[in-house]
């Protein structure tokens, strides 16, 4: 079994040892990272980690470039020292009004407020290392006024986005519909709660890309291109 399947951290914390590594030998100059916002479906995970192999290609020292999607989660549970029972209170979601707050009330979890901000103050600690591609979580409202980066956002049209879903995840089509509705929505009142802001407001980024016109593998290439400009 891999070390990544035992510890979903394993590769968070090479990437942070390295960091620190570096640190020890040079003061750091501000090194870039990219954000990514999608729709359900449209293909990021793999884009970045696609992303994320091609800009370490030959370039063996220093930290590699790492993503946080899912991981994202264990690191804030991890940076905070939280019971490990609190990741299901981290969706990118809006958590239900009166369940969430009776539970707040009873201190059962922090406010749902306080954890966003746990969320963005891993997040910023992230971006601020730089060489780390982050994935949901408002994270390019987040890093707005941080450079270099790049901050992207992927679509594509709900037919392939739906028949991605049911592939990858195994679901039925009504399934795949459902699924890819209900994470669509809820990223939707995510950022528009915390960041009172419109997720598909093409002005919050600096690349959109249609992943229904554009391979994976293509748009890979082309948000490496970019990162590599600035």
């Amino acid at each position: 079994m891999s070390d990544s399947l035992l510890d979903p951290l394993a590769g968070c914390r090479a990437y942070l040892e390295a960091h620190r590594r570096q640190a020890t030998q040079e003061q750091k100059k501000a090194l870039p990272f990219i954000t990514f916002s999608r729709e359900a479906g449209a293909g990021a995970v793999t884009i970045a980690e696609l992303t994320a192999r091609l800009l370490n290609e030959g370039h063996p020292e220093g930290p590699s470039w790492t993503v946080f999607d899912k991981n994202l989660v264990e690191k804030v549970v991890e940076d905070h020292r939280f019971p490990e029972h609190l990741k299901r209170f981290l969706p990118e979601d809006v958590l239900p009004g009166v369940a969430s707050a009776v539970e707040e009330m009873l201190g059962l979890h922090p406010s749902a407020w306080s954890l966003a901000e746990y969320t963005t103050e891993t997040i910023l600690r992230l971006a601020h290392l730089g060489k780390v591609i982050l994935v949901g979580r408002g994270s390019n409202f987040i890093t707005a006024k941080l450079r270099p980066a790049l901050h992207i956002r992927l679509v594509a049209p709900l037919e392939e986005r739906v028949a991605h879903i049911a592939e990858f995840y195994h679901l039925t089509q009504e399934e795949a519909v459902n699924y890819t509705k209900k994470a669509d929505q809820g990223r939707t009142r995510y950022v528009k709660r915390y960041f009172r802001a419109a997720i598909d407001d093409p002005l919050n980024y600096s690349l959109t890309i249609n992943t229904g016109r554009v391979p994976f593998e293509a748009a890979a290439h082309v948000i490496a291109e970019a990162i590599r400009s600035l």
